[in-house]
């Protein structure tokens, strides 16, 4: 079974796995779902991310955070960008969600990074996800 968008797999198994109040949730790896986690994890919306191998599959674990009442620091997640419909912003274009609660997740020329950070750094890209 081949899956046309990785990404977005990705996401809805994070989502799942907060849903059910999981510990950690195990996703097919690759260097841009890596990249992800690594943004998710820089923002405080997952407690850590690891990549391991099961054989000749590598897998990317990550840990997700909760509050003491067991209550999801991560909300929400929306794809934005998909394989029908690229959705590209300019510097002056990035998006802030929930007023900068959450965080939109860009691909940038100097990879992936938060839209605060891409902002920063006065640079555009494609807009992958909405995380809040």
């Amino acid at each position: 079974m081949t899956m046309t968008d990785p990404i977005a797999d990705m996401l809805t198994r994070i989502r799942n796995a907060v849903t059910v109040r999981h510990d950690y949730v195990n996703i097919p790896a690759s260097k841009m779902k890596v990249a992800i986690a690594k943004v998710l994890k820089e923002e405080g919306f997952v407690r850590d991310f690891e990549t391991f191998e099961e054989g000749p599959r590598h897998f990317l674990r990550v840990h997700l955070s909760y509050t003491e009442n067991k209550e999801p620091l991560l909300n929400g997640l929306k794809r934005v960008s998909r394989p029908g419909l690229r959705v590209y912003v300019q510097k002056r274009e990035i998006p802030r969600v929930y007023n900068g609660l959450g965080i939109a997740i860009l691909s940038t020329p100097k990879g992936i990074m938060a839209g605060q950070q891409a902002w920063r750094q006065q640079i555009g890209g494609e807009v992958l996800c909405y995380v809040w």
